[in-house]
C-alpha cells in the first residue's frame, strides 16, 4: 500500500481517540503489505530513557507479525490541539529500515494533518550506513536481523 490521506486520518484518530486532553502527543499509523492498518502511540514516562517513539508499537507488532510495513505516518498535536505531521526520526528511520528503502514515509510539508508529502525511505536515508553490510546496495532483511 502506498501513503495516502487514509493513513495520516488513521493516525489523527488514534491520537484523538487516546488523548482527550489537549497537550504534546503522538500517534502513528503504518500500513502492512496486505493493506491493514496498524496504529500506535508514543509511551511515555517519567523517567524518559524509558519513553518510545510513537511509532514503535506498531513497527513491533507488523514484526510479530512477520509483516512488511510499506508506509508509516507520524502526527503530533501541540498545547492548543493543533496537528502536524512528523518525518519519522532518525531512530525509527533505523527501525524501517528493516523493510527496505521504498518504505514511504509522510513528510511534514505545509501545515496541519494534510499539510504532508510522501518520501521513500531511501530519500530520507540516501547515504545509510548499512549499506556497507550490504556490499554497497541497501540490506536485505536476512541482514539486518542477523
Amino acid at each position: 500500500m502506498t501513503l495516502d490521506q487514509r493513513l495520516v486520518d488513521a493516525a489523527v484518530d488514534q491520537l484523538t481517540r487516546r488523548f482527550a486532553e489537549p497537550g504534546y502527543h503522538v500517534a502513528a499509523a503504518v500500513y502492512l503489505d496486505d493493506g491493514q492498518i496498524l496504529t500506535s502511540v508514543s509511551f511515555d514516562n517519567l523517567n524518559s530513557c524509558a519513553t518510545l517513539c510513537a511509532e514503535t508499537g506498531a513497527y513491533c507488532q507488523a514484526y510479530t507479525m512477520d509483516r512488511a510495513v510499506t508506509a508509516s505516518a507520524c502526527v503530533c498535536s501541540d498545547d492548543q490541539g493543533a496537528l502536524s505531521v512528523l518525518a519519522p526520526c532518525g531512530m525509527c528511520q533505523e527501525r524501517l529500515a528493516l523493510w527496505g528503502p521504498d518504505v514511504q514515509v509522510a513528510v511534514a510539508q505545509g501545515s496541519g494533518p494534510t499539510g504532508w508529502a510522501a518520501r521513500t525511505l531511501r530519500d530520507l536515508y540516501p547515504h545509510y550506513w548499512g549499506m556497507h553490510f550490504g556490499d554497497g546496495e541497501w540490506p536485505s532483511k536476512d541482514v539486518h536481523t542477523s
